[in-house]
């Protein structure tokens, strides 16, 4: 190692996100809003685009009390023509773009043997096509560019079998998630984008909470506490720190990887 590299640029000015653009799919709720807030405040400029056009402004309006310049969009990303409108309105606001976090998803729970193909499809479309999606949308300026992070959310499902409910369609598009980021990593290194994933545990958002508080899910809470060796379920602040590492100049050398932040579920 060259004597003087430790000293061209602090490690806290490299993940500084100052000048840069992000899209954050998914991002009027949940894990999509944190990941919004925490590239926000790194310093990024932020889109915040998600199927629901309150949900976004929500979210923008949050972001523009920290002063964060940042934009709602709506757009339903299983769909080609609105993900490409997307990325266009991103380009007409700031001229580049350089941070994509697919982060939209649907999880749904069903027994295989009664799977309808309507639920596997609905699964598959949002999880798994949509994320193929707004990667390939959102390389076009990147590759023009020479330069970007694409990160995707996956989930500790991509890894394990979930207990005791069951979901075959989500576990599986999330394993494919893996392998989309590992196999566009692949591709597209030589040309500059490094694309990563975040693979999530069980994380207390809103959403959760509701179906946790429903009779038929409410002892599911304390199971999986009990099954994760931190012995609390996640918050969504736990996964801010990968998402800006991830975007951040720190991370330049990694890409085809995945961060599982799951309390250590995945140990057992």
């Amino acid at each position: 190692m060259d004597k003087n590299v430790l000293t061209t640029k602090p490690i806290l000015d490299r993940m500084r996100l100052d000048g840069r653009v992000a899209l954050v799919t998914g991002g009027g709720q949940g894990i999509g809003r944190a990941f919004a807030h925490a590239l926000g405040e790194a310093g990024a400029a932020v889109a915040i685009v998600d199927v629901a056009a309150d949900r976004a402004e929500t979210v923008v309006g949050e972001l523009h009390a920290k002063g964060i310049d940042s934009l709602a969009l709506t757009c339903d990303v299983t769909k080609v023509a609105p993900v490409h409108d997307m990325v266009a309105a991103v380009l007409a606001r700031w001229g580049s773009l350089t941070i994509a976090v697919n982060n939209a998803g649907i999880g749904r729970w069903a027994d295989a043997e009664t799977l309808t193909e309507e639920h596997w499809d609905a699964v598959m479309n949002l999880n798994l096509k949509g994320v193929f999606l707004c990667a390939q949308a959102v390389a076009a300026p990147m590759l023009e560019a020479g330069y970007g992070k694409i990160i995707n959310t996956a989930s500790m499902s991509a890894h394990i079998v979930n207990r005791p409910q069951h979901q075959v369609p989500y576990n599986t598009s999330k394993a494919g998630v893996l392998h989309l980021t590992r196999s566009l990593a692949a591709e597209w290194a030589p040309r500059g984008i490094r694309v990563n994933s975040i693979s999530p545990g069980y994380m207390r958002t809103a959403l959760l909470e509701t179906l946790l508080e429903t009779p038929e899910s409410r002892h599911l809470g304390p199971q999986w506490i009990d099954m994760t060796p931190l012995g609390r379920l996640g918050e969504v602040t736990d996964l801010q720190g990968a998402v800006v590492y991830l975007a951040a100049e720190a991370s330049d050398f990694m890409t085809g990887n995945d961060l599982v932040i799951d309390g250590g579920y995945g140990l057992w």
